[in-house]
Protein backbone atom coordinates (compact mmCIF):
# COMPACT_ATOMS: atom_id res chain seq x y z
CA UNK A 1 0.00 0.00 0.00
CA UNK A 2 2.68 2.35 1.01
CA UNK A 3 4.75 1.32 -2.34
CA UNK A 4 1.69 2.55 -4.44
CA UNK A 5 1.48 5.33 -2.84
CA UNK A 6 4.66 6.33 -3.27
CA UNK A 7 4.64 5.68 -6.47
CA UNK A 8 1.96 7.84 -7.31
CA UNK A 9 3.57 10.06 -5.49
CA UNK A 10 6.46 10.04 -7.76
CA UNK A 11 4.19 10.14 -10.82
CA UNK A 12 2.51 13.31 -10.04
CA UNK A 13 5.54 14.77 -8.89
CA UNK A 14 6.95 14.00 -12.21
CA UNK A 15 3.72 15.45 -14.43
CA UNK A 16 4.21 18.45 -11.95
CA UNK A 17 7.97 18.70 -13.11
CA UNK A 18 7.24 18.50 -16.54
CA UNK A 19 4.66 21.22 -16.53
CA UNK A 20 6.93 23.62 -15.29
CA UNK A 21 9.09 22.94 -17.34
CA UNK A 22 7.44 23.56 -20.04
CA UNK A 23 6.06 26.48 -19.22
CA UNK A 24 9.61 27.98 -18.80
CA UNK A 25 10.69 27.31 -21.88
CA UNK A 26 7.94 28.72 -23.34
CA UNK A 27 8.53 32.02 -21.47
CA UNK A 28 12.18 32.16 -22.62
CA UNK A 29 10.90 31.44 -26.11
CA UNK A 30 9.08 34.51 -25.82
CA UNK A 31 11.20 36.64 -24.15
CA UNK A 32 14.04 35.68 -26.88
CA UNK A 33 11.46 36.02 -29.42
CA UNK A 34 9.70 39.45 -29.33
CA UNK A 35 11.45 42.78 -28.96
CA UNK A 36 10.47 45.51 -26.29
CA UNK A 37 6.89 47.18 -27.08
CA UNK A 38 6.88 45.11 -30.62
CA UNK A 39 3.66 45.28 -32.41
CA UNK A 40 3.37 41.44 -32.87
CA UNK A 41 0.71 39.76 -35.48
CA UNK A 42 -2.35 40.76 -34.09
CA UNK A 43 -1.52 44.29 -32.57
CA UNK A 44 -0.63 43.14 -29.05
CA UNK A 45 2.14 44.60 -27.42
CA UNK A 46 4.41 42.47 -24.78
CA UNK A 47 6.89 43.90 -22.87
CA UNK A 48 10.19 41.53 -23.01
CA UNK A 49 13.92 41.67 -24.33
CA UNK A 50 15.20 43.98 -27.16
CA UNK A 51 16.01 42.08 -29.86
CA UNK A 52 19.04 44.45 -32.19
CA UNK A 53 20.00 44.58 -35.35
CA UNK A 54 22.61 42.46 -36.08
CA UNK A 55 25.75 44.32 -38.82
CA UNK A 56 28.42 41.27 -38.08
CA UNK A 57 28.26 39.73 -41.35
CA UNK A 58 25.63 39.65 -44.24
CA UNK A 59 23.99 36.55 -42.86
CA UNK A 60 23.09 38.37 -39.97
CA UNK A 61 22.02 41.47 -41.55
CA UNK A 62 20.04 39.53 -44.24
CA UNK A 63 17.95 37.69 -40.84
CA UNK A 64 17.67 41.35 -39.13
CA UNK A 65 16.47 42.51 -42.09
CA UNK A 66 13.41 40.47 -42.66
CA UNK A 67 12.95 39.78 -39.13
CA UNK A 68 12.51 43.32 -38.56
CA UNK A 69 10.10 43.96 -41.37
CA UNK A 70 8.17 40.87 -40.11
CA UNK A 71 8.17 42.28 -36.64
CA UNK A 72 7.19 45.85 -37.39
CA UNK A 73 8.19 47.57 -34.01
CA UNK A 74 7.07 50.63 -33.51
CA UNK A 75 9.11 53.52 -31.60
CA UNK A 76 7.11 55.93 -29.26
CA UNK A 77 3.66 54.12 -29.80
CA UNK A 78 2.83 54.16 -26.39
CA UNK A 79 3.92 57.76 -25.80
CA UNK A 80 1.51 58.43 -28.90
CA UNK A 81 -1.25 56.22 -29.12
CA UNK A 82 -3.45 58.47 -31.71
CA UNK A 83 -4.03 57.70 -35.24
CA UNK A 84 -1.87 59.54 -37.19
CA UNK A 85 -2.58 62.62 -38.89
CA UNK A 86 0.01 62.61 -41.40
CA UNK A 87 2.15 59.67 -42.62
CA UNK A 88 5.75 60.43 -44.25
CA UNK A 89 7.58 57.71 -45.78
CA UNK A 90 11.39 58.73 -46.21
CA UNK A 91 13.84 56.65 -48.43
CA UNK A 92 17.21 56.72 -46.75
CA UNK A 93 20.64 55.51 -48.78
CA UNK A 94 23.89 56.64 -46.91
CA UNK A 95 24.05 60.05 -46.16
CA UNK A 96 23.93 60.53 -42.28
CA UNK A 97 24.72 64.18 -42.12
CA UNK A 98 21.74 65.05 -44.73
CA UNK A 99 19.19 62.26 -42.70
CA UNK A 100 20.38 64.53 -39.70
CA UNK A 101 19.23 67.65 -40.61
CA UNK A 102 15.99 65.67 -42.01
CA UNK A 103 15.16 64.65 -38.63
CA UNK A 104 15.80 67.93 -36.99
CA UNK A 105 13.23 69.88 -39.72
CA UNK A 106 10.82 67.08 -38.20
CA UNK A 107 11.39 67.65 -34.79
CA UNK A 108 10.82 71.80 -35.47
CA UNK A 109 7.82 70.97 -37.48
CA UNK A 110 4.22 72.02 -35.24
CA UNK A 111 2.31 68.95 -34.55
CA UNK A 112 5.07 66.63 -35.23
CA UNK A 113 3.27 64.38 -32.22
CA UNK A 114 0.57 63.62 -35.27
CA UNK A 115 2.91 62.67 -37.43
CA UNK A 116 4.25 58.92 -38.22
CA UNK A 117 7.29 58.76 -40.23
CA UNK A 118 8.44 55.63 -42.04
CA UNK A 119 11.93 55.40 -42.40
CA UNK A 120 12.68 52.76 -45.55
CA UNK A 121 16.59 51.36 -45.76
CA UNK A 122 18.79 50.41 -48.44
CA UNK A 123 22.01 50.78 -46.77
CA UNK A 124 22.29 49.38 -43.52
CA UNK A 125 24.71 50.60 -40.48
CA UNK A 126 24.79 51.49 -36.76
CA UNK A 127 25.04 55.44 -37.18
CA UNK A 128 21.88 55.76 -39.22
CA UNK A 129 20.03 52.95 -36.94
CA UNK A 130 21.14 55.46 -34.25
CA UNK A 131 20.01 58.88 -35.45
CA UNK A 132 16.49 57.13 -35.63
CA UNK A 133 16.09 55.75 -32.77
CA UNK A 134 16.78 58.89 -30.91
CA UNK A 135 13.88 60.32 -32.38
CA UNK A 136 10.98 60.39 -29.23
CA UNK A 137 9.01 63.63 -30.57
CA UNK A 138 6.57 61.31 -32.73
CA UNK A 139 5.93 57.51 -33.64
CA UNK A 140 8.43 55.98 -36.19
CA UNK A 141 8.83 52.84 -37.85
CA UNK A 142 11.91 51.75 -39.67
CA UNK A 143 11.71 49.20 -42.86
CA UNK A 144 14.71 47.57 -44.74
CA UNK A 145 14.84 46.61 -48.31
CA UNK A 146 15.65 43.12 -48.46
CA UNK A 147 17.15 42.82 -52.06
CA UNK A 148 19.92 45.87 -51.53
CA UNK A 149 23.42 45.66 -52.75
CA UNK A 150 24.96 45.66 -49.56
CA UNK A 151 22.62 42.43 -48.71
CA UNK A 152 24.06 40.07 -51.98
CA UNK A 153 27.52 42.23 -52.47
CA UNK A 154 29.03 39.47 -55.10
CA UNK A 155 25.76 38.05 -56.76
CA UNK A 156 22.83 39.52 -58.12
CA UNK A 157 20.91 42.06 -57.40
CA UNK A 158 24.06 43.24 -56.33
CA UNK A 159 27.10 42.76 -58.12
CA UNK A 160 27.89 39.50 -60.01
CA UNK A 161 31.64 39.00 -60.82
CA UNK A 162 29.77 37.18 -63.76
CA UNK A 163 28.23 40.38 -64.92
CA UNK A 164 28.71 42.18 -67.88
CA UNK A 165 31.13 45.08 -67.82
CA UNK A 166 28.99 48.62 -68.06
CA UNK A 167 30.79 49.75 -71.50
CA UNK A 168 31.47 46.22 -72.79
CA UNK A 169 29.62 45.55 -76.85
CA UNK A 170 27.11 43.14 -76.95
CA UNK A 171 29.08 41.18 -79.41
CA UNK A 172 32.43 40.79 -77.16
CA UNK A 173 29.77 40.10 -74.15
CA UNK A 174 28.45 37.14 -75.77
CA UNK A 175 32.13 36.11 -76.52
CA UNK A 176 33.29 36.32 -73.00
CA UNK A 177 30.10 34.31 -71.96
CA UNK A 178 29.33 37.12 -69.29
CA UNK A 179 25.80 36.48 -67.62
CA UNK A 180 23.66 39.28 -68.77
CA UNK A 181 25.10 39.20 -72.14
CA UNK A 182 22.18 39.23 -74.57
CA UNK A 183 19.91 42.39 -72.04
CA UNK A 184 21.67 45.62 -72.53
CA UNK A 185 20.04 49.01 -71.97
CA UNK A 186 18.72 50.90 -75.34
CA UNK A 187 21.93 52.48 -74.93
CA UNK A 188 24.15 49.66 -75.39
CA UNK A 189 25.13 49.47 -71.65
CA UNK A 190 24.88 46.85 -68.94
CA UNK A 191 23.26 46.99 -66.21
CA UNK A 192 25.28 48.78 -62.45
CA UNK A 193 23.97 47.16 -59.49
CA UNK A 194 24.31 50.84 -57.56
CA UNK A 195 21.81 52.88 -60.43
CA UNK A 196 19.14 50.03 -60.49
CA UNK A 197 19.23 49.88 -56.42
CA UNK A 198 16.76 53.42 -56.45
CA UNK A 199 14.19 52.26 -58.74
CA UNK A 200 13.77 48.95 -57.13
CA UNK A 201 14.23 50.03 -53.17
CA UNK A 202 11.11 52.56 -54.79
CA UNK A 203 8.56 50.23 -55.90
CA UNK A 204 9.69 47.60 -52.89
CA UNK A 205 8.74 49.84 -50.69
CA UNK A 206 5.59 51.37 -52.04
CA UNK A 207 4.21 47.44 -52.20
CA UNK A 208 5.58 47.58 -48.60
CA UNK A 209 4.00 50.67 -46.97
CA UNK A 210 0.40 50.16 -48.41
CA UNK A 211 -0.10 46.10 -48.72
CA UNK A 212 2.39 45.16 -45.16
CA UNK A 213 2.38 47.83 -43.01
CA UNK A 214 0.12 46.48 -40.29
CA UNK A 215 -0.89 50.04 -38.54
CA UNK A 216 -1.81 51.28 -41.83
CA UNK A 217 -4.16 48.89 -42.94
CA UNK A 218 -7.18 50.84 -43.36
CA UNK A 219 -5.39 54.02 -43.96
CA UNK A 220 -7.20 55.86 -47.13
CA UNK A 221 -5.24 59.29 -46.95
CA UNK A 222 -2.41 60.21 -48.50
CA UNK A 223 1.08 58.67 -47.61
CA UNK A 224 3.64 61.49 -48.50
CA UNK A 225 7.50 59.98 -49.98
CA UNK A 226 10.51 62.11 -49.50
CA UNK A 227 13.96 61.51 -49.45
CA UNK A 228 16.84 61.51 -46.82
CA UNK A 229 18.06 64.86 -48.27
CA UNK A 230 15.22 66.90 -48.05
CA UNK A 231 13.79 69.16 -45.64
CA UNK A 232 10.65 69.95 -44.04
CA UNK A 233 9.12 73.52 -43.26
CA UNK A 234 7.28 73.51 -39.68
CA UNK A 235 3.95 74.50 -41.06
CA UNK A 236 4.24 71.07 -43.27
CA UNK A 237 1.12 69.35 -40.92
CA UNK A 238 -1.37 72.80 -41.50
CA UNK A 239 -0.22 72.80 -45.22
CA UNK A 240 -1.01 69.18 -45.70
CA UNK A 241 -3.92 69.41 -43.92
CA UNK A 242 -5.20 72.70 -46.12
CA UNK A 243 -3.97 70.95 -49.54
CA UNK A 244 -6.12 67.70 -48.99
CA UNK A 245 -9.25 70.28 -47.76
CA UNK A 246 -8.52 72.15 -51.01
CA UNK A 247 -8.18 69.05 -52.86
CA UNK A 248 -11.21 67.91 -51.87
CA UNK A 249 -13.39 70.79 -52.51
CA UNK A 250 -12.33 72.15 -56.00
CA UNK A 251 -10.12 69.53 -57.17
CA UNK A 252 -11.42 66.06 -56.70
CA UNK A 253 -10.22 64.38 -59.61
CA UNK A 254 -6.47 65.46 -58.18
CA UNK A 255 -4.54 61.81 -58.43
CA UNK A 256 -1.23 63.14 -56.40
CA UNK A 257 -0.77 65.73 -53.90
CA UNK A 258 2.92 67.67 -54.35
CA UNK A 259 3.78 69.77 -50.97
CA UNK A 260 7.30 70.74 -52.88
CA UNK A 261 8.90 71.84 -55.98
CA UNK A 262 12.27 72.69 -57.15
CA UNK A 263 12.52 76.27 -56.95
CA UNK A 264 13.72 76.13 -53.45
CA UNK A 265 12.44 79.64 -51.30
CA UNK A 266 12.19 81.79 -54.82
CA UNK A 267 9.03 84.25 -54.45
CA UNK A 268 7.66 82.19 -51.13
CA UNK A 269 6.44 85.19 -49.79
CA UNK A 270 4.10 85.87 -52.91
CA UNK A 271 3.58 82.31 -53.49
CA UNK A 272 2.99 80.97 -50.17
CA UNK A 273 -0.54 80.37 -50.09
CA UNK A 274 -0.87 79.46 -53.79
CA UNK A 275 -1.61 76.46 -55.57
CA UNK A 276 -2.31 75.04 -58.77
CA UNK A 277 -2.66 72.06 -60.94
CA UNK A 278 -0.87 70.19 -63.47
CA UNK A 279 0.25 67.12 -65.35
CA UNK A 280 2.78 65.10 -63.43
CA UNK A 281 6.09 66.25 -64.52
CA UNK A 282 9.31 64.60 -63.21
CA UNK A 283 11.50 67.16 -63.21
CA UNK A 284 8.99 69.28 -61.23
CA UNK A 285 6.70 66.92 -58.62
CA UNK A 286 9.15 64.48 -57.66
CA UNK A 287 9.53 66.27 -54.03
CA UNK A 288 6.64 65.90 -51.47
CA UNK A 289 4.52 63.53 -53.78
CA UNK A 290 1.96 62.66 -52.14
CA UNK A 291 0.30 58.96 -53.40
CA UNK A 292 -3.11 58.01 -51.83
CA UNK A 293 -4.00 53.92 -52.04
CA UNK A 294 -6.75 54.97 -54.39
CA UNK A 295 -2.89 55.64 -56.71
CA UNK A 296 -1.36 52.66 -55.54
CA UNK A 297 -3.96 50.66 -57.06
CA UNK A 298 -3.75 52.08 -60.40
CA UNK A 299 0.03 51.81 -60.21
CA UNK A 300 -0.26 48.54 -59.89
CA UNK A 301 -1.94 47.48 -62.59
CA UNK A 302 0.78 48.89 -64.22
CA UNK A 303 3.30 46.69 -62.25
CA UNK A 304 4.34 45.23 -65.79
CA UNK A 305 5.00 48.72 -67.28
CA UNK A 306 7.01 49.74 -64.26
CA UNK A 307 9.30 47.00 -64.33
CA UNK A 308 10.07 46.66 -68.08
CA UNK A 309 10.79 50.25 -68.86
CA UNK A 310 14.14 50.77 -69.52
CA UNK A 311 14.78 53.62 -67.10
CA UNK A 312 16.43 53.36 -63.81
CA UNK A 313 14.51 56.30 -62.57
CA UNK A 314 11.63 55.68 -60.64
CA UNK A 315 9.82 59.01 -61.42
CA UNK A 316 10.46 59.41 -64.99
CA UNK A 317 9.00 55.58 -65.22
CA UNK A 318 6.00 57.08 -63.56
CA UNK A 319 5.66 59.95 -66.17
CA UNK A 320 5.95 57.12 -69.19
CA UNK A 321 3.15 55.37 -67.13
CA UNK A 322 1.16 58.63 -66.79
CA UNK A 323 -1.57 58.67 -69.61
CA UNK A 324 0.11 55.35 -71.09
CA UNK A 325 -0.83 52.32 -68.67
CA UNK A 326 -2.85 55.07 -66.88
CA UNK A 327 -4.97 55.90 -69.83
CA UNK A 328 -5.60 59.32 -67.69
CA UNK A 329 -2.96 61.39 -67.21
CA UNK A 330 -1.87 61.97 -63.35
CA UNK A 331 -3.25 65.02 -62.47
CA UNK A 332 -1.81 66.57 -59.65
CA UNK A 333 -1.98 69.24 -57.09
CA UNK A 334 0.67 71.08 -56.53
CA UNK A 335 2.55 74.10 -53.60
CA UNK A 336 3.59 76.84 -55.71
CA UNK A 337 5.23 77.51 -52.32
CA UNK A 338 7.54 74.40 -51.43
CA UNK A 339 6.75 73.51 -48.35
CA UNK A 340 9.74 70.45 -48.63
CA UNK A 341 13.62 71.97 -49.29
CA UNK A 342 16.16 70.11 -51.13
CA UNK A 343 19.44 69.93 -49.05
CA UNK A 344 21.27 67.28 -50.97
CA UNK A 345 24.62 68.67 -52.90
CA UNK A 346 25.76 65.10 -53.66
CA UNK A 347 23.92 61.71 -54.49
CA UNK A 348 23.70 58.94 -56.70
CA UNK A 349 25.90 60.69 -59.42
CA UNK A 350 27.85 63.06 -57.46
CA UNK A 351 29.37 60.75 -54.84
CA UNK A 352 32.44 63.16 -53.67
CA UNK A 353 32.28 66.52 -52.26
CA UNK A 354 30.12 66.56 -50.04
CA UNK A 355 29.24 69.69 -47.98
CA UNK A 356 26.33 69.22 -45.41
CA UNK A 357 27.99 71.88 -43.58
CA UNK A 358 27.27 74.09 -46.43
CA UNK A 359 23.48 72.72 -46.55
CA UNK A 360 22.92 73.47 -43.14
CA UNK A 361 23.73 77.30 -43.33
CA UNK A 362 22.00 77.80 -46.49
CA UNK A 363 18.70 76.09 -44.52
CA UNK A 364 19.05 78.34 -41.80
CA UNK A 365 18.81 81.53 -43.97
CA UNK A 366 16.30 80.06 -46.22
CA UNK A 367 14.25 79.52 -42.66
CA UNK A 368 14.52 83.01 -41.48
CA UNK A 369 13.38 84.18 -45.36
CA UNK A 370 10.07 82.23 -44.98
CA UNK A 371 9.35 82.49 -41.73
CA UNK A 372 6.60 85.52 -42.37
CA UNK A 373 4.70 84.03 -44.80
CA UNK A 374 4.47 80.15 -43.20
CA UNK A 375 1.06 79.19 -42.07
CA UNK A 376 -1.42 80.97 -44.28
CA UNK A 377 -4.99 80.43 -43.05
CA UNK A 378 -5.93 79.83 -46.55
CA UNK A 379 -5.19 78.57 -50.03
CA UNK A 380 -5.97 79.47 -52.81
CA UNK A 381 -5.80 77.52 -56.61
CA UNK A 382 -4.35 80.14 -58.83
CA UNK A 383 -3.55 77.96 -62.35
CA UNK A 384 -4.41 75.53 -64.36
CA UNK A 385 -2.27 73.77 -66.44
CA UNK A 386 -3.30 71.33 -69.53
CA UNK A 387 -3.35 67.72 -68.42
CA UNK A 388 -1.42 65.68 -71.07
CA UNK A 389 0.86 62.80 -71.45
CA UNK A 390 4.63 64.36 -71.98
CA UNK A 391 6.72 61.92 -73.64
CA UNK A 392 10.51 62.06 -72.87
CA UNK A 393 13.59 60.17 -74.17
CA UNK A 394 14.11 57.25 -71.79
CA UNK A 395 17.56 57.23 -69.79
CA UNK A 396 18.32 53.13 -70.16
CA UNK A 397 20.28 51.83 -67.35
CA UNK A 398 17.28 49.32 -66.81
CA UNK A 399 17.80 46.62 -69.54
CA UNK A 400 18.49 43.30 -67.58
CA UNK A 401 15.76 40.83 -67.43
CA UNK A 402 16.72 39.95 -63.69
CA UNK A 403 16.11 43.63 -62.61
CA UNK A 404 12.83 43.27 -64.70
CA UNK A 405 11.77 39.94 -62.41
CA UNK A 406 12.52 40.74 -59.20
CA UNK A 407 10.57 44.17 -59.75
CA UNK A 408 7.58 42.53 -60.89
CA UNK A 409 7.33 40.07 -58.06
CA UNK A 410 7.69 42.13 -55.20
CA UNK A 411 4.16 41.87 -54.62
CA UNK A 412 4.55 38.40 -54.45
CA UNK A 413 7.58 38.29 -52.27
CA UNK A 414 6.64 40.59 -49.20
Amino acid sequence: MRLRLLRKNATVLLVISVVLFILFYSKLVVTNVNPVGDILPHGGTQAVVINTFQYGTVLNMRKSVYDSNYRQFIQNADTFPDEPGVVIVVQVHNRPAYLKMLIQSLEKAVDIHKFFVIFSHDYFSEDIDKLVKGITFCKVLQIHFPYSKQLYPNEFPGHDPQDCPRDISKENARKTGCINADHPDTYGHYREASITQTKHHWWWKLHFVFERVNVLQGFKDFAIFIEEDNYILPDFYQFYKSMTRLRNTHCADCDVLTLGNHDAISRFVELSSRTKTSSWLSSKHNIGLGISRELYYKLMGCNNEFCTYDDYNWDWTLQNLSGTCIQKPLKVLVACGTRVLHTGNCGLHQKEACHPEVAQKKIETDLREVTPALFPKTLTLTDHEPVEHKPHIKNGGWGDLRDHSLCINYAARL
